[in-house]
């Protein structure tokens, strides 16, 4: 027989171990009745962060590395200092306006050959921040002061975000494809705009050569009966094709440039939802990149008949292209949503927990890998026929190259 204060205790043991679960239950469902498949990301990192274990770590990781506030952390602050809509605003405002400006001190025969050293600061500016800050942000997110954080591998997650960042290099492939065969192969939308000038101005100079001759021609002859056109036309017709071409040419570079400038938006508007970090340092790479970028446009503009004041203001009409991306950078987040955000509740694309604003990084990372690498690179490799000059050529881009980097790795580094 079992006595009535066994019973009691074997009753109230069975009443805690109920309790007990019920309140595990709970705990794993969020308090909410939501199935544990159900949670979302910042759901199941809310919760992570209520176990005593990750509150230990959390304590750890801040005894130990003490809160220290840079001075480039205080400038970002200063700049941007709203939500991440505002700031990408501000950020594209940054980007667009100076370099912009920066024009009227340019010179209209400025030779684009000459931002080989510039050009090669933004590749590292643009290859540090894609390296260092936005592929990391992409599969592993970012570092949090106060706190631990625990990477949830999702199958078919990393493949979704590899296939955005792979849709992004193939798309600016497209567009520079697409715009070497509209101008017939005489190349693409770069940032020195040099090899295409030189093949425009040397064949230039060629119908110039055959134009002179063919005048001498004309006058040691009687013009031709029955109104046969001369050599003479026929040079004036060729060149005015050639003048028609390097038209075409500029107004093919502004829809490009326009292009590209709504990429540079989507980027700035999908890092500031990423982080105020990754923002930050995006903005810095952007702006790096659109000083040699805009210098070699206005160059290619009155290279072709273009004046200065009309490529300046045709420059600034490419600005808008920037905040365009931006706007739709921020409709895509606030209406795609993101898997950081508390108000996304089940399963995302393709069964992950991926939703359509967390596509626009590695889309973004995507088209910095082709900018900082095919489109530049290439420009870089080519050299002259005098090896001294072009060993220290080589040495100060390769000098400015890392220093575009290193300001990327100085500016996030703790």
């Amino acid at each position: 027989m079992v006595s009535r204060r066994n019973r009691t205790l074997l009753s109230l043991a069975i009443f805690v171990g109920v309790l007990a679960w019920n309140v595990a239950a709970a705990a794993v469902k969020g308090e909410t009745g939501v199935q544990v498949g159900n949670l979302s990301a910042h759901e199941i990192e809310e919760q992570l962060q209520e176990c005593s274990l990750v509150q230990a770590l959390n304590q750890h990781k801040v005894a130990s590395n003490p809160s220290t506030s840079s001075v480039t952390s205080q400038i970002f602050a200063f700049l941007f200092p709203g939500t991440p809509a505002v700031n990408a605003l501000l950020a594209t405002l940054y980007i667009s306006g100076p370099p912009n400006f920066l024009l009227a001190l340019c010179p209209p025969n400025i030779d684009p050959s000459s931002l080989s050293v510039m050009v090669a600061f933004a590749v590292g500016g643009l290859l540090g921040d894609t390296l260092f800050h936005l592929l990391p942000e992409i599969f592993l997110g970012e570092d949090e002061h106060d706190k631990v954080k625990f990477i949830m591998v999702e199958p078919n997650k990393n493949l979704l975000l590899g296939v955005a960042i792979m849709v992004g290099f193939i798309t600016f492939v497209a567009m520079d494809k697409g715009l070497r065969i509209a101008t017939g192969g005489e190349g693409g939308h770069d940032h020195s705009h040099g090899h295409s000038h030189e093949k425009v101005e040397a064949s230039a100079k060629a119908t110039g050569v055959d134009s002179n001759s063919s005048k001498d021609s004309v006058r040691a002859r009687k013009p031709a009966p029955n109104g046969t056109s001369s050599a003479a036309d026929t040079s004036a017709e060729k060149k005015k094709e050639i003048n028609a071409s390097v038209k075409l040419g500029g107004y093919l570079n502004l829809i490009a440039d326009f292009t590209h400038n709504i990429t540079d938006g989507l980027a700035l508007s999908s890092s500031f939802y990423a982080s105020p970090t990754i923002g930050a340092t995006t903005t810095v790479a952007v702006f790096f990149h659109e000083i040699p970028h805009e210098v070699g446009d206005f160059a290619l503009l009155i290279q072709s008949g273009f004046s200065k004041r009309a490529a300046m203001g045709a420059q600034f009409v490419t600005a808008v292209g920037a905040f365009l991306g931006t706007c739709i950078g921020i409709a895509v987040q606030e209406f795609g949503g993101n898997s950081a955000s508390a108000d996304v509740h089940g399963s995302g694309i393709m069964g992950t927990s991926l939703q359509w604003g967390d596509m626009l990084l590695p889309f973004t990372a995507g088209t910095f890998l082709y900018v900082g690498t095919v489109a530049v690179i290439p420009e870089l490799l080519e050299t002259g026929p005098n090896k001294g000059q072009e060993l220290r050529k080589t040495l100060m881009q390769f000098a400015a190259m890392f220093t575009g980097a290193g300001i990327m790795l100085f500016i996030s580094w703790d």
